[in-house]
């Protein structure tokens, strides 16, 4: 084979080696994100007022900067649904477009979305610390990736448990996208068991309460 033909082949190489995780073929460095979970839950848990579920408003960036780009706030929206109000740019990297206002179960494949959306119902009702292994198949320019979801329940301003503090952490290259999710395990956590804080009962609003405004952006997540 001549030197231009040579030339073509390695060309050709080269591009095969794109489509297969968006760059030159290489080993995707291994990120142990275990430590950064632990600390992004044992921040969530000193929020804690007196064992009960803190509100989004406590929440500061800074308490789980070493994951910001890869937690979201969700809102719940019916039982067993909730949708993304704040998201970090990992999620958006994932799905390969802004996903503020989509429903948290679009990162997760179709077949899967009711063991979901079980999962959703008593992260908000009994409440729950709800944790995801995920894994999505690889194929044409989307290598095989693996993935966990961390959801902590949270409370709104006006004192319901209807938001959620969560992250999504990855292994491997993002690939084309965008990724969705296969569930390979679900945990769930019960608040008051072992290990996780009690719940109290909130405090019934006062009748003259003023309707709290619209919720502001507490969480600004900045790539």
């Amino acid at each position: 084979m001549d030197d231009g033909g040579e030339s073509m082949l390695d060309d050709v190489k080269e591009k095969l080696r794109a489509l297969h995780g968006g760059g030159p073929l290489r080993r995707a460095p291994v990120v142990d994100r275990r430590a950064d979970l632990a600390a992004f839950q044992a921040y969530w848990a000193a929020q804690c007022p007196k064992g009960d579920i803190p509100r989004r408003s406590q929440i500061d960036p800074r308490g789980i900067e070493a994951l910001l780009s890869h937690a979201f706030v969700g809102e719940r929206i019916a039982p067993g649904m909730a949708r993304l109000r704040i998201a970090g740019m990992h999620l958006s990297d994932v799905m390969g477009m802004e996903v503020r206002a989509m429903p948290l179960s679009c990162l997760i494949a179709p077949s899967d979305r009711d063991r979901f959306s079980d999962a959703m119902v008593d992260l908000f009702d009994r409440p729950a610390r709800v944790e995801v292994t995920l894994e999505a198949e690889g194929g044409l320019g989307r290598p095989a990736l693996t993935g966990r979801m961390l959801l902590l329940p949270l409370r709104s301003d006006l004192g319901d448990i209807s938001r959620a503090l969560g992250c999504l952490v990855t292994q491997g290259p993002i690939g084309r996208a965008p990724r969705r999710f296969r569930i390979a395990a679900i945990e769930r956590c019960p608040i008051g068991a072992e290990g996780m804080p009690a719940i109290t009962p909130a405090a019934p609003p006062s009748p003259r309460t003023i309707p709290h405004p619209a919720e502001r952006p507490y969480l600004r997540v900045v790539k």
